[in-house]
């Protein structure tokens, strides 16, 4: 009995201890927010002049990742939205909503009045009632520098046969939260784990929340048993017995002031509805056989036609006390939870070998001529390395690693043979991370994503189609060559930590790039040295908002000093601007 007591004192315990964390994180994010709100705010007013649905064919959207994209559940469609895009530089969000219309191969992008506001890392879920509905809950708006973080608590759906949005307010959900899972369970969408961010804290999440479709209330569950530890980006499936499947997923944890280790979750939970107990939930613990995926983060899942579940790719991180390396992947695995077991995706035509793009490795050049043991050759990812003398005479040494293209940029076909068919590389998406997945009449459509070249974030923007029925090869339906992506590498030095005069130096240098050989041509105008020609205080603010906060950490004293410095170089400018008028 004593036993007893004391093992639920020590839950309690935890309980305390995690609602304390997340009042702590609250607390210290609620400033940054609020900054982030203006700018959100600023964005909905630009929104809210829509007023009346536009659909305009379009060519396929820009390169992004942390979208969503969903089948819909009548139609031969597939629905993208949100996502996020960095270029070495800034950080952009999008609330924009595109419509791939899988027989024409073609798509749409359709502006809707009162759309949600720009996002990533959200949840969306389909179910059929009313024509087919998009169910949206939480993600993140990140400042353009990437610094700050707001996370919503939102629910959105999205009526396809009307074409219109709806915000649905209830009480008693989820916080704010980004990462999370989300799955519709009979007449309900059940909603686990996730994370919130601020510039110095994070937490991460374990709780279960369900919001009934029929009454739109959200409800707390309390599962028996021992469930999953906190996390986020797990897989989140529901079985054909009825019951929710959670595995894997990462999160960090603080080791010592300043030094965060993540860990890459390999385990796997079953929770259960118990018969004739209204709300009533149990954990198991399960440990599937087969041949089980290696740990990773960043992998997407989606379900097949047999409803087993589909994983594929990720990123498996390396961590060190001072670096981090990763192997991006772009293997297919399944769960079939009936057999509780996972099987490698082995496709039936050319033989497919595992490949991997290692973050800052230096990986030989193959010839094309090279052949593999099963018959086809693959062109390995080719690195490009080149070397920056910075002013103080610091080299810098910059690797890229570029995927091989496709020769003629086409697909093999069945009917060809002879000595060059076995030459050609394999059809199939590159290693990659955070890309999206939809499953509509048997084939597995996949977009987007991201990979990592040393320093350099390569975003995609291609779609591929697979046959779960035949599983023989890759269709690729939209072609990207990395290698013509934009990528703004950073000017400033962070060791210089002169003030304004290292400020304004960086300044020109940026101006320069950006601007060719316009930023000569201002003559004797007025000019101030941060900023572009014909650019508006609008722009300038948030563009050059990272430079400052920099400035302002590398000054002796931080806080209070650099909010002193923000706003001094912000008042400046605005009195540059005003004179210029």
């Amino acid at each position: 009995m004593g036993k007893k007591g004391k093992k639920e004192k020590k839950g309690r315990g935890a309980e305390k201890t995690a609602a304390k964390m997340e009042k702590k994180v609250s607390k210290r994010s609620r400033k940054e927010e609020e900054d982030l709100e203006a700018l959100i705010a600023h964005f909905q007013t630009l929104d809210a002049k829509k007023t009346q649905v536009v659909e305009t064919p379009c060519p396929p959207p820009s390169p992004r990742l942390n979208a969503s994209l969903s089948a819909h559940p009548e139609k031969d469609e597939l629905i993208l939205f949100g996502g996020e895009y960095f270029n070495g530089q800034k950080t952009l969000l999008y609330n924009e909503l595109y419509i791939y219309n899988i027989r024409k191969d073609s798509w749409t992008r359709v502006e809707i009045p009162s759309a949600p506001p720009r996002r990533c890392a959200h949840q969306a879920v389909v179910v059929p009632q009313g024509g087919g509905q998009v169910w949206i809950f939480g993600g993140e708006f990140a400042s353009p520098d990437g610094e700050q973080f707001y996370h919503y608590k939102d629910l959105w759906v999205l009526h396809l046969a009307t074409r219109t949005w709806e915000q649905v307010r209830s009480p008693g959900g989820p916080s704010g939260r980004s990462g999370h899972r989300m799955v519709a369970w009979k007449r309900q969408l059940i909603l686990f784990g996730g994370f919130h961010e601020s510039t110095r804290d994070y937490i991460y999440y374990n709780d279960v929340y369900a919001f009934n479709l029929d009454t739109f209330t959200w409800s707390k569950l309390s599962p028996s048993g021992t469930g999953p530890t906190p996390r986020s980006g797990c897989q989140m499936t529901v079985t054909p017995q009825g019951s929710i499947v959670i595995y894997g997923g990462y999160s960090k944890q603080r080791v010592k002031k300043d030094v965060d280790r993540g860990t890459q979750h390999a385990d796997m939970f079953l929770l259960k509805s118990e018969e004739g107990g209204e709300g009533r939930w149990t954990w198991t613990r399960i440990n599937p056989s087969g041949a089980k995926p290696s740990p990773r983060s960043g992998f997407s899942v989606a379900v097949a036609p047999n409803h087993q579940t589909l994983l594929f790719g990720g990123v498996c991180d390396e961590e060190e006390e001072e670096s981090l390396q990763g192997d991006f992947l772009n293997d297919l695995y399944f769960y079939d939870a009936a057999k509780n077991r996972w099987f490698a995706g082995q496709l039936k035509g050319p033989k497919l070998e595992k490949r991997k793009r290692r973050r800052g490795k230096k990986v030989e050049p193959e010839g094309a001529d090279k052949q593999e043991s099963g018959g086809a050759s693959t062109q390995a990812p080719l690195e490009v390395v080149r070397e920056v003398v910075a002013e103080d005479g610091t080299v810098v040494t910059i690797k890229q690693v570029l995927s091989a293209p496709s020769p003629a940029g086409r697909p093999q076909s069945d009917e060809e043979d002879g000595p060059d068919e076995a030459e050609s590389p394999t059809i199939e998406p590159s290693p990659r991370s955070n890309a999206m997945l939809a499953v509509k009449h048997g084939r597995l459509y996949l977009y987007g994503g991201m990979f990592e070249a040393g320093d350099r974030q390569v975003t995609l923007s291609d779609l591929y189609c697979l046959d779960l029925h035949k599983m023989e090869e890759w269709t690729a339906l939209v072609e990207m060559d990395p290698e013509t992506q934009e990528w703004l590498e950073e000017t400033d030095s962070e060791e210089d930590s002169d003030a304004v005069e290292g400020a304004e130096g960086r300044g020109e240098d940026e101006e320069d790039e950006d601007s060719g050989e316009d930023s000569s041509e201002e003559g004797g105008e007025q000019h101030h040295p941060l900023v572009r020609p014909g650019e508006q205080f609008a722009d300038y603010l948030p563009r050059t908002e990272q430079y400052w906060v920099q400035l302002a950490r590398d000054a002796t004293r931080p806080g209070a000093q650099e909010k002193s410095v923000l706003r001094a170089a912000h008042a400046t400018a605005r009195a540059f601007f005003d004179d210029s008028a």
